[in-house]
């Protein structure tokens, strides 16, 4: 394992090191300052995260885009005749076509029906559509924060850790 690391340079430790830095502060600021739980903006970190901050910067487009998207959708879905169990399913399956022909960044293609099913089926779990918009909306809040906290991490730890050359290459 050893050999594997020194091979690839410590970039699985680089990561890493962002993943805790980030998740820290994200827990700090959420739990702690806000009584919030922070686990969908820790998981939101952990994918914009990476220790080269061009691919970390498009993650973060690629995932912000889409989750745009996908709440744009699901919104739309509450919108027209309130909350009911088959819009789950359709909401998803146009926020993955929205997400492949209308925004067309592969990188994060599957996160428009992952924030259009969390934006329908909150709406679901509180049996009304208002208060699961409001839930839908703030874990959409909660995954931009921890997308930019990726980004800003990724950023900071660049200027203290450098990216070797030869992964830019790759």
């Amino acid at each position: 394992m050893l050999e594997r690391m020194r091979a690839d340079q410590f970039l699985g430790v680089h990561l890493a090191v962002n993943i805790f830095i980030g998740s820290t502060l994200l827990w700090l600021l959420l739990r702690v300052a806000a009584g919030l739980n922070p686990i969908w903006a820790i998981a939101s970190l952990v994918a914009a995260s990476d220790p080269e901050v061009k691919k970390a910067l498009a993650n973060f487009r690629a995932r912000m885009l889409n989750a745009f998207f996908g709440c744009a959708v699901g919104l739309a879905f509450l919108a027209v005749g309130g909350s009911s169990e088959w819009k789950l399913p359709l909401a998803m399956a146009i926020s993955a076509l929205v997400s492949t022909y209308v925004v067309r960044v592969p990188t994060m293609w599957r996160q428009c029906p992952i924030t259009a099913a969390l934006v329908v089926a909150s709406s679901l779990t509180q049996h009304s559509s208002l208060t699961g918009a409001e839930i839908g909306l703030r874990r959409v809040g909660e995954i931009l924060l921890g997308c930019a906290f990726g980004v800003v991490v990724s950023w900071a730890m660049s200027h203290v850790w450098q990216v070797p050359a030869a992964r830019t290459k790759a």
